[in-house]
């Protein structure tokens, strides 16, 4: 740790490199960004070594940030390492100190019950705290946890599933209307009421999507291999032809 961070401080000095002195702390936002979306790639190929790696380009935004606050004498990354360590113990009371918990429910509401002693003002609102810049379908699950927690949820999957497929009318009248900012709502409000039934049915909608955009792009990638091979294109078949090709590739799998 020592060695990494003395390399990132040469690097930011007089006699390091052009590119990491010009950096600045919102210069690096999508490099933090971009590194944790490849760690999560790495994390789910399975490849351990890969993980390691990424892990270490997470790291170094870290660090990389750490020394640029430094520089301007806001925090260091030893107080980085301080903070969170403080953080994990006044969090596991279960741990460090004498509180008893049941099992891990408890623990998750001890967790929330201390983060807010932490932060001070209480939230105005049950789905406060969600951060913006989280991609859209996570921030739509996480806020609908936030309600469903203070009881502001549905009995059952049925009614869930009822408020789905009323969106989707919903959506087929907007059509009708030709109104684009109305179908563009409407859209919006059945993604929505998707995630929703996604999260009640204990399932991340986040994970979910991705693993259909995965089956799609595989799939895909199967027509195309397969009308290569025979010296075709996409633009050379009919809908219906491609369809076929995709039920094959489908029922193989």
């Amino acid at each position: 740790m020592e060695r990494l961070l003395g390399l990132m401080r040469t690097l930011r000095s007089e006699k390091g490199c052009p590119w990491d002195r010009e950096q600045t702390l919102q210069s690096l936002k999508p490099y933090l960004l971009e590194e944790c979306y490849e760690a999560l790639d790495a994390l789910n190929s399975g490849d351990r070594a890969r993980l390691c790696d990424e892990l270490g380009d997470v790291l170094l935004q870290i660090v990389f940030q750490s020394q640029i606050a430094s520089e301007e004498g806001s925090f260091c990354f030893d107080d980085v390492a301080t903070a969170i360590s403080d953080k994990l113990v006044r969090r596991h009371p279960h741990v460090f100190g004498e509180v008893k918990v049941s099992g891990s429910a408890e623990v998750t509401r001890n967790w929330e019950a201390i983060k807010k002693v932490e932060k001070g003002e209480p939230r105005k609102s049950a789905v406060d705290g969600v951060p913006r810049s989280a991609p859209a379908l996570h921030k739509a699950q996480q806020i609908q946890k936030r309600a469903a927690r203070v009881g502001f949820d549905w009995d059952t999957v049925h009614q869930v599933v009822d408020k789905v497929e009323e969106e989707v009318g919903e959506v087929k009248e907007a059509m009708a209307s030709g109104d684009p900012k109305k179908i563009k709502e409407e859209i919006g409000d059945l993604l929505f009421a998707a995630v929703n039934l996604s999260r009640f049915l204990g399932h991340n909608a986040e994970e979910a999507l991705d693993e259909t955009i995965e089956k799609f792009t595989r799939r895909f990638q199967g027509i195309e291999q397969r009308l290569h091979a025979q010296g075709r294109t996409m633009s050379d078949c009919k809908l219906a032809e491609l369809d076929a090709i995709w039920n094959e590739i489908k029922a193989a799998e």
